[in-house]
């Protein structure tokens, strides 16, 4: 929220004794002094008041992870493995994953505990591709590029997708670029031409491309440069 909000919120103080804590230049936010009311204020951040510490922060974490296939897309599951423990449980606290994959999709997964970040990430509105390396069970005929292009219906969600880029890469490879993350997509989508799905490997998500040094179930911090791509 805005700075002069987050202050006007504390106990015993309004909108216009806010606006003069900043302009007396009392408010340090990330150890920095601001007197800008607009500055933004996010569960990360530091803010002080004089020597009073008004919100601690925490770090915002940021873990790309090549996820293996025969693991869930969770935090908690009494059944199978799931891809936080293949963290350090250190790093696993608050985390969550920014756009889920199927118990054998394989690739590029993003967990973090910036809850806004990963929303620009993975809502549709925002439009960044997620892309795909797709194997089928049968051949991939050329008028399926059309159809990808535009949309299929989905009766129990009572939609249709938006366009995306299929380019045919063999007889039964393809890769696939979509902007959505709607239940099993891809598989349904091949599953309008009866073709199986057999094998799918998520390459990127936006800028943000899988790491080709990083081996199934290995992980790293993502870079600032990759962060603020999204």
């Amino acid at each position: 929220m805005r700075l002069d909000r987050f202050l006007a919120n504390l106990p015993h103080c309004n909108r216009q004794q806010a606006r003069l804590m900043l302009a007396q230049r009392r408010v340090r936010l990330d150890g920095q002094v601001i007197s800008d009311p607009l500055a933004e204020v996010r569960e990360f951040s530091q803010v002080q008041l004089d020597e009073q510490l008004l919100q601690a922060g925490r770090p915002a974490r940021y873990l790309m992870l090549h996820k293996p296939a025969g693991c869930v897309s969770a935090t908690h599951d009494p059944q199978h493995p799931t891809v936080l423990e293949l963290l350090p449980a250190a790093l696993r606290a608050d985390l969550h994953i920014a756009g889920r994959l199927d118990f054998n999709t394989t690739g590029l997964m993003i967990l973090t505990n910036d809850g806004q970040w990963s929303r620009r990430l993975t809502q549709p509105a925002t439009k960044l591709p997620k892309q795909y390396l797709v194997e089928t069970e049968d051949e991939i005929a050329e008028h399926y590029v059309a159809k990808f292009r535009e949309g299929f219906y989905f009766a129990f969600e009572n939609l249709t997708t938006q366009p995306a880029q299929l380019d045919i890469l063999g007889p039964r490879q393809a890769r696939l670029a979509i902007v959505e993350g709607r239940y099993h997509q891809v598989k349904r989508m091949f599953g309008f031409f009866d073709n199986k799905v057999v094998g799918l490997h998520r390459e990127s998500m936006g800028a943000i491309r899988l790491d080709p040094g990083l081996a199934p179930g290995a992980f790293r911090q993502l870079t600032p440069e990759e962060i603020g791509t999204v």
